[in-house]
C-alpha cells in the first residue's frame, strides 16, 4: 500500500525505525513549510515557485507526461480539478529522513477540494534532498476503506500500520528519467489486464510500466513516432495468483480527429488457459494512411 503526505504540524511522532527518525523540530517543520509552499504555488498556478520546491525527477517524469499527451507544459501542471490537500487539520504520525529522502505520514480528514465529504484516510508526502534544498517528490492518497481495521487501529493511536517499509524512505534518489524533448507526433497508451501476474513493458525503449495483478491504461512517455516502433514485456506469475487467468497487453494509438476511435497498433493476449510466453519483443509499423487517421494529416 502505497502513500503520500505532507508536513509536520505541531510534534512529529517518531519512532527509530530502519530509516533514521526525524533529527529534529526544525527539519520537520522546514520539509512541512516545503509542502505548504509548494502546495501554494499549485493553487496560485505559480510555475516559477512550483518549479522551485519540485524534485528534479518528479519535474521530468511531470513534463514527459504532460507532453506526450499533448498538452501544454508548465500549463496543464495546474490543471486538474481540486487541490492538494491541506495539512493543518491532519495529525502528523510520522516523519522520518534516511539520507537525502524523507516521508512524512498524515492521518485524518484528507480533503482535495472536489466535494464530498472526506473520511479519515493517510496522506503521506516524499521529500527530496537537492543541491538547494529540500524538495517536494510526490504525495500518495491512502483509501482506508478495504481496511476498516487499520483505520481503527490508527484511531485508537496504534501506528504499526505506518512503520512498515511502505511508508519509510529508503535513502535512495532515484535517477532522473531521460528527458523527452517535446510533444511526440502520435499520442500512445499501453493497456495491460493481467490477474494474479506481473508484467513490466517497455515501449520504443523509453517509456518503463509496471502491472501488478490490475487493469489499467498508461500514457506511453515519447507516444509512437512514424514507421517501425516496438514494445518488450516480461511477465511472471505472482504468489496466489491463477497461473490459468487470461492476460491482454496492448497499444493503442489514439487519434486527435474528432469521432475517430483509437486504433490497435499491437496486441499480445491470451484466453484459453495456455501459459504466456515469459518474454518477448513484439512491433508495430505506423503507415502514412495510420497517420492521417490519427492527426488528420
Amino acid at each position: 500500500m502505497k502513500r503520500l503526505i505532507l508536513l509536520f504540524s505541531l510534534l512529529a511522532m517518531v519512532t527509530p525505525a530502519h530509516s533514521q527518525a526525524m533529527p529534529d523540530k526544525q527539519l520537520a517543520g522546514h520539509l512541512r513549510q516545503v509542502y505548504v509552499s509548494w502546495r501554494g504555488a499549485m493553487i496560485k498556478k505559480d510555475a516559477a515557485t512550483w518549479k522551485r520546491l519540485t524534485s528534479n525527477v518528479r519535474q521530468t517524469n511531470v513534463r514527459n507526461r504532460i507532453w506526450s499527451e499533448k498538452r501544454r507544459f508548465p500549463d496543464a501542471v495546474f490543471g486538474a480539478p481540486g487541490s492538494p490537500p491541506d495539512v493543518s487539520n491532519l495529525k502528523a504520525l510520522r516523519v522520518r529522513v534516511k539520507g537525502r529522502t524523507g516521508k512524512a505520514v498524515y492521518f485524518g480528514k484528507v480533503d482535495f477540494g472536489v466535494g464530498g465529504k472526506p473520511t479519515d484516510n493517510l496522506f503521506v508526502i516524499s521529500y527530496v534532498q537537492e543541491g538547494t534544498g529540500w524538495k517536494y517528490d510526490g504525495g500518495e492518497f491512502v483509501k482506508l476503506d478495504a481496511i476498516p481495521d487499520v483505520r481503527k487501529q490508527l484511531l485508537a493511536g496504534d501506528l504499526k500500520f505506518v512503520d512498515t517499509v511502505d511508508f519509510q524512505p529508503n535513502g535512495v534518489v532515484p535517477p532522473a528519467p531521460l528527458a523527452i524533448r517535446g510533444p511526440p507526433k502520435y499520442i500512445a497508451k499501453a493497456y495491460v489486464f493481467c490477474p494474479g501476474r506481473e508484467v513490466k513493458l517497455l515501449v520504443n525503449k523509453t517509456s518503463s510500466h509496471l502491472f501488478q495483478n490490475t487493469k489499467r491504461s498508461d500514457v506511453v512517455i515519447g507516444g509512437a513516432h512514424d514507421g517501425l516502433n516496438e514494445m518488450q514485456y516480461s511477465i511472471k506469475d505472482i504468489a496466489g495468483g491463477d497461473p490459468k487467468a487470461p492476460i491482454t497487453l496492448r497499444i493503442y494509438l489514439m487519434s486527435e480527429v474528432q469521432g475517430t476511435q483509437p486504433t490497435k497498433a499491437v496486441q499480445y493476449q491470451i484466453e484459453d488457459e495456455s501459459k504466456p510466453k515469459a518474454s518477448d519483443t513484439l512491433r508495430f509499423n505506423v503507415t502514412p494512411e495510420m497517420g492521417r487517421k490519427l492527426i488528420g494529416r
